[in-house]
């Protein structure tokens, strides 16, 4: 499953994501994975979830980061949920293939048994039709 929580900069979308890392702590049983742009939030999430601050690996595209998140899984076939904070901090260029990356995901998901929730700063309006059906 993949979810995207879609608003503009200080909507809460970033306390939304912390409030559903919090929920799947409680409920699942698989690790959990938080990745950031920088370490911003190293104290508010539990120390039993693996923060990745992806600034140490300069990733610049959705096709590097795509290969960064398999590499993941491929070493920890224990990760029920990724949670992804500012995606297009995360990915810098190339907003224009988003939608092929979150249809990447959704195969991802399904192959792996893993979720993704991911927030993205944009209103609804300003990204592709076809990752709709994803924003929660």
């Amino acid at each position: 499953m993949v979810n995207l929580i879609v608003g503009k900069k200080g909507s809460g979308k970033t306390k939304a994501l912390l409030d559903n890392v919090t929920l799947a702590l409680n409920s699942e049983n698989g690790d959990i994975v938080f990745i950031n742009y920088g370490d911003r939030h190293i104290y508010h999430l539990n120390h039993s979830i693996r923060l990745i601050d992806i600034e140490e690996f300069g990733i610049n595209t959705f096709s590097e980061f795509k290969s960064f998140i398999n590499g993941a899984l491929s070493q920890n076939y224990d990760i029920s949920h990724i949670f992804i904070d500012s995606l297009f901090k995360v990915v810098p260029s190339g907003h224009e293939e988003l939608a092929e990356f979150v249809n990447e995901l959704g195969k991802i998901s399904d192959e792996y048994a893993v979720d993704f929730t991911i927030t993205i700063s944009a209103d609804k309006s300003e990204l592709p039709e076809s990752v709709y059906e994803y924003i929660a």
